[in-house]
């Protein structure tokens, strides 16, 4: 039986969003082709139909997760909702309440509980890590536009954007990895302190 094209791509997106669940919750690499397509209610053999290997579907899933990441930890800098123009002081206090926003968001309880949800980076960046040059070029080409976003916010600070970009995935990761619901609370609230106070000297410094 042939299915119309769109069909086949609304299969796909539903494997490549059911995969970044699973793969984030549980891991990518000890995921079987089988599972990954159970999950969406079809067999193993109907995998080859939609991605050409393994591989090529977990460099869509980074492409996918990517946009996502950039989506919790950018910097838009857009204009007020009224379209009124703002002087540079005005600019540079909005693009650092969104960083201190983003900050807080990342380094939430909530984004430590459910990685499915979250960013890519904490809950698979060991793979990303072994996978091919393309992805891995993906994968820094966004985090330096990330932090160049982050530099923006903080007077042009790019070592320090970059502390607080690193800052931010392991203290993700080390949250996750404690069994102790305290301990884990401890640790998000130490790091959030931590980031925004190193935010907030950083533009005060270059004032």
């Amino acid at each position: 039986m042939r299915y119309a094209a769109h069909h086949k791509q609304a299969t796909r997106d539903k494997l490549l969003d059911s995969s970044r669940a699973i793969a984030k919750r549980q891991g990518f690499d000890s995921t079987g082709v089988d599972a990954l397509m159970q999950a969406i209610g079809l067999s193993g053999g109907a995998f080859y139909s939609h991605f050409g290997s393994k591989a090529e579907l977990f460099a869509a899933l980074v492409a996918r997760e990517l946009d996502h990441s950039a989506q919790m930890l950018g910097i838009t800098g857009d204009a007020s909702p009224d379209g009124a123009e703002r002087d540079a002081d005005s600019d540079a206090h909005l693009r650092r309440t969104q960083l201190a926003r983003s900050l807080k968001r990342y380094l939430s309880t909530a984004h430590a509980q459910q990685p499915e949800a979250g960013c890519a980076l904490p809950a698979l960046g060991a793979e990303i890590a072994r996978a091919g040059p393309p992805v891995r070029a993906a994968v820094e080409q966004s985090l330096k536009r990330l932090q160049r976003q982050w530099a923006g916010a903080l007077e042009g600070d790019a070592d320090t954007a970059w502390a607080l970009l690193s800052q931010c995935v392991g203290a993700l990761m080390l949250a996750r990895v404690v069994e102790s619901e305290r301990t884990r609370q401890e640790i998000l609230a130490a790091n959030r302190r931590a980031a925004l106070a190193t935010a907030t000297a950083a533009s005060s410094n270059d004032r």
